[in-house]
């Protein structure tokens, strides 16, 4: 499963890479997520350890352990799914754009598994949907600070 997506935020990519990069901040624009720890210590980076709490759009809660696994401030991120039950890895690629301050490319690739691969289609919907929400939201959050 495949999905891309392109959005703008009217701020530098710094400013854009460092709000999607603060693991203190995710569960406020990934509003799913009821919760998230940071695993390994220190500043977060190039295979930094989170457990993520996330609430499935069917209402039941999961727990997966994602990093870090490319970290080049202010251009690239990748967060890698390590353990959990729908390893689904999101890659954004932030780039300056002069007359709207940062563009945003997002791909969230995987294979889902079980019973859910028959489902594939319709849960590909949903999850673009759901992404398509978060990234307004980030818009919407880093802009107005």
């Amino acid at each position: 499963m495949r999905i891309a997506q392109t959005f703008s935020v009217n701020r530098p990519p710094e400013t854009v890479f460092d709000y999607v990069a603060d693991p203190s901040r995710l569960a406020d624009w990934q509003t799913s997520k009821t919760s998230v720890e940071q695993l390994t210590e220190g500043i977060p980076g190039l295979g930094t350890r989170f457990r993520e709490r996330t609430k499935s759009p069917r209402g039941k809660e999961f727990e997966q352990i994602t990093e870090f696994a490319e970290f080049d401030r202010p251009s690239r991120l990748r967060v890698h799914v390590v353990d959990g039950p729908q390893p689904i890895d999101g890659t954004w690629v932030f780039e300056p754009h002069p007359d709207e301050g940062t563009r945003v490319h997002f791909v969230a690739e995987g294979e889902l598994r079980g019973p859910l691969r028959i489902l594939e289609p319709i849960i590909k919907i949903v999850i673009a949907r759901q992404f398509a929400a978060y990234h307004r939201i980030l818009r919407r959050n880093v802009e107005s600070r």
